[in-house]
């Protein structure tokens, strides 16, 4: 059984993301289950850190991207607007080069809060990061544009 309120492309929300921090970084999501969320990111120049690692606090926007949308779209848009309240995360692995995956799945689906787990892994399935994410669900219509 379905979790989303309603159906959804990937190319819709994609081509929502393009201009903003979501495409600036080349997060793209590339997969949507009955209960989960799936994107990828390059690691390269626009999402390393100086020392040729993939930087923590884009893998943090990554996995606030993929828990976002997926929190965004549970709801009914036109009575709720959700957003990030707290987000937490464990770097356990280092990733130079390639592409990083994540898939975002909740945890729990309240009125008023959703917690979703975030994991990313490397090329070869390998954990990366550990995230989590609180989002509030606000009685306001969505704002996504």
């Amino acid at each position: 059984m379905s979790i989303w309120f309603a159906p959804f492309t990937l190319e819709e929300v994609n081509a929502r993301g393009a201009t903003c921090a979501n495409g600036h970084l080349g997060m793209e999501l590339i997969e949507i289950g009955e209960d989960y969320l799936r994107g990828r990111m390059p690691v390269d120049q626009r999402t390393r850190q100086p020392a040729g690692a993939l930087h923590g606090g884009v893998s943090v926007a990554f996995a606030e991207t993929l828990a976002s949308w997926s929190a965004a779209h549970v709801v009914d848009p036109a009575k709720y607007h959700c957003v990030g309240q707290e987000i937490n995360a464990n770097h356990v692995r280092a990733v130079t080069g390639g592409w990083v995956y994540g898939e975002a799945r909740p945890l729990h689906l309240g009125r008023t809060t959703h917690v979703w787990e975030v994991r990313i892994t490397n090329e070869e399935g390998k954990l990366v990061c550990i995230s989590r994410m609180t989002a509030a669900v606000l009685s306001k219509p969505s704002e996504y544009k």
